[in-house]
């Protein structure tokens, strides 16, 4: 019968997280680390190969060291491509493997079937969850705790029938969830807690043990002849000091590789972020500061468990907390702390569930600060457990008689419906950029961080006047942006505002010195200005900066065109090339030179290459077609003429030029038809109606 609800457990968990989280698959990727990690990544869109693996296990990406995950981002590319669908699904179905892995675990554990199942689908359906889940960035959170909680299977397994088979699989398993992000370096702590309950691996040593005992109180050892069963018995005798320190050395010695590993891992991660220029100085943000937010954060996270409302995908950091604040909230956790500590013996959930908590948050509660937030919901992925476990097994404790516990039955299912109703809801706010950020914006306050990248989403839908607006508060709340004004300064070049973009220009290269994008785009308004000395300045402080910055050669190029320096704009658009082989404008604007000097080969080579990095652009056809029929190569001039038709089909020069091709092909029939085409959407088209002329005469004089 258990076994048949443990199947039934395994079904529900699935279904529910599928009808929770199901919507996710219609979400697009977002432009907060989406674009870093999987849509602007070479690498990843390289798909799984040598050089991906290598650069997987040497590239810190955005202040990170977890190869496994980037591995996992390139497999997915190679199976899905920019479709986002199939990155969320993985994601997901990570993610409900993870609840049957702890549900298997606590069960396996406390031989508590209901109570198991309940703590996994508090885990799997909770609001808290979204953000690892439909992130596609996150998928390090999902691919991590989906290891560490096969470590914690696996240990169970180990701990019932010991084997080193299972102990080494026990240590792959953790060094692969390392691996994906370093979050559970925790996690030998876990392994210790787990040792005292469920699996009461401690008791043994702190304990009385039942031993057979001979009638002179003396033990009865197993060397020798057995005794007579008249004369043995069982009673309970305190182990000597020595048996008990024994245990607890071989229960610290057994976890000392996962904590070798774990200490790898953080020297790694902090040697990453720090070179990343994610962690924030004590200059910047005093310990005392972190200490502060870090006991806010704590209680913070348990109001969102307990109330999972306006969750947000930053929150902003608040370095002047009210005293209050910082005092109730280090009471509560002070209180909490003694009540369970006293309570060890009698509720040992409580100890554990409790100190699962506080201890699996260690790394990311901000006292070694990495990036901008206070806190962050996807913190709460493996914490959480902590608190699911002391919330279920304290009503198991508190109505232990079978009959009083079926009457939590349907409070226990509302609770789990409208918990799936508001991950339901939470889900749709991740269906793009723009909408996530909206209601970002709705729910915390002074974000500056949404409002700039609602900005740049708004910008990528070409929606200028709002992205400028939101740009503006940026700097309204965080004078020192550099980058929102780099952007406000593009966004307001592009309405033609320059003198108020070069000024946003300035005070960004004034924040930032090494901020290339705005040394470029500055260089571009004062090219536009006719300032050209200034703006040649300008794209050279660019280069210097970044070597490979090959939009700067490309707008030095232009300038030189501009200039009639030939040579040097040659060596430029080259040079943009040579950093990027996919730089379109680059292709176009040197064969377009090439047409000028007449070195007809050459231009063709860079049209070539204009259209094989953008088959649907009209005008590179069409200049290759041209530039392919003064070569006398007819038939590939016209089926290129003929591409450019498929994209503009009312084009009257493209049915011109597709005639001229024919007519030299001797298609004089359907030349003639491109030369009506062209006339009939262009009535002055006196070009056209000469060549009409002259086909027509051909065709009469080859009809004689």
């Amino acid at each position: 019968m258990n076994k048949k609800y443990k199947y039934l457990t395994v079904v529900l968990l699935i279904v529910c997280s599928l009808i929770a989280f199901g919507r996710i698959v219609a979400n697009d990727f977002i432009n907060f680390d989406d674009n870093v990690y999987i849509t602007e990544n070479n690498y990843i869109k390289a798909g799984l190969n040598s050089e991906t693996l290598k650069w997987a296990f040497s590239a810190v990406v955005s202040s990170n060291w977890h190869p496994l995950t980037l591995l996992s981002h390139a497999l997915d590319w190679r199976l899905f491509g920019a479709n986002a669908s199939g990155h969320h699904l993985v994601s997901l179905l990570l993610h409900i493997g993870s609840a049957i892995l702890l549900f298997l675990f606590l069960n396996k554990t406390t031989g508590s079937l209901w109570p198991s199942a309940f703590v996994a689908a508090l885990f799997a359906l909770h609001p808290l969850r979204v953000e690892s889940v439909a992130w596609a960035a996150e998928r390090k959170d999902v691919l991590s705790i989906f290891l560490g909680l096969a470590v914690l299977y696996t240990y169970a397994l180990y701990v019932e029938k010991p084997k080193l088979s299972k102990y080494y699989l026990c240590l792959i398993l953790f060094a692969l969830s390392l691996l994906a992000k370093p979050m559970l370096v925790t996690l030998p702590f876990v392994l210790l807690l787990l040792d005292y309950w469920p699996l009461c691996r401690w008791q043994k040593a702190l304990q009385p043990q039942l031993l057979p005992v001979s009638n002179d109180g003396g033990l009865v050892k197993k060397k020798g002849k057995q005794r007579k069963a008249d004369s043995i018995k069982e009673k309970k005798i305190s182990m000597p000091l020595t048996n008990r320190a024994k245990i607890i050395r071989s229960l610290l010695w057994e976890k000392s590789p996962f904590i070798f590993l774990a200490i790898a891992s953080s020297i790694v991660t902090i040697w990453a972020q720090s070179n990343g220029g994610a962690v924030a100085s004590l200059g910047k943000l005093p310990f005392t500061e972190r200490i502060l937010n870090a006991i806010v954060s704590y209680v913070a996270y348990l109001i969102k468990i307990f109330w999972p409302v306006n969750l947000a995908v930053f929150y902003p950091y608040e370095q002047f907390l009210p005293s209050w604040q910082v005092f109730g909230a280090a009471s509560i956790l002070l209180g909490i702390s003694i009540a369970v500590i006293f309570a060890i013996k009698k509720a040992p959930f409580l100890f554990v569930g409790w100190f699962w908590y506080l201890g699996t948050l260690v790394p990311v509660i901000g006292l070694m600060q990495v990036g901008k937030q206070s806190m962050a919901d996807r913190y709460t992925y493996f914490p959480s457990i902590g608190i699911a476990i002391i919330l279920t097994w304290s009503i198991v404790y508190l109505l232990p008689k079978v009959k009083l516990r079926k009457i939590i039955i349907i409070p226990a299912a509302i609770i789990l419906a409208a918990l799936t109703f508001l991950t339901w809801q939470q889900c749709g706010y991740w269906k793009n950029s723009v909408v996530l950020y909206d209601h970002v914006l709705k729910v915390t306050k002074n974000n500056d961080l949404a409002h700039y990248n609602l900005a740049n989403a708004l910008t990528k839908q070409r929606k200028k006047e709002e992205a400028i607006a939101h740009y503006r508060e940026v700097i309204r709340i965080n004078p020192y942006h550099d980058l929102a004004h780099s952007n406000l300064g593009a966004a307001l070049a592009a309405q033609g505002n320059n003198e108020e973009a070069v000024v946003h220009y300035l005070a960004a290269i004034k924040i930032n010195p090494d901020q290339e994008e705005a040394h470029c785009n500055l260089g571009v308004v004062l090219a536009a200005q006719g300032r050209n000395e200034e703006a040649i300045a300008q794209y050279l402080a660019a280069i210097k900066i970044n070597p490979n910055y090959d939009d700067a050669y490309y707008n030095l190029a232009n300038l030189f065109m501009k200039q009639g320096k030939i040579k040097e704009a040659i060596d430029n658009y080259r040079q943009a090339i040579k950093i990027n082989p996919d730089h379109f404008d680059a292709h176009c604007n040197l064969a377009d030179v090439f047409v000028q000097q007449s070195k007809i080969d050459q231009a063709i080579e860079h049209f070539r290459e204009a259209v094989r990095i953008n088959p649907s652009s009209f005008a590179s056809l069409n200049n290759l077609g041209v530039n392919l029929e003064k070569q006398l190569k007819h038939d590939e001039a016209a089926s290129y003429y003929r591409r450019a038709l498929l994209i503009e089909p009312q084009n009257p020069g493209i049915h011109f030029n597709l005639g001229v091709a024919l007519g030299n092909k001797g298609e004089l029939k359907e030349a003639i038809e491109h030369f009506h085409q062209a006339i009939y959407l262009k009535p002055d088209y006196e070009e056209a109606r000469r060549a009409l002329k002259l086909a027509q005469d051909i065709e009469r004089e080859q009809n004689r």
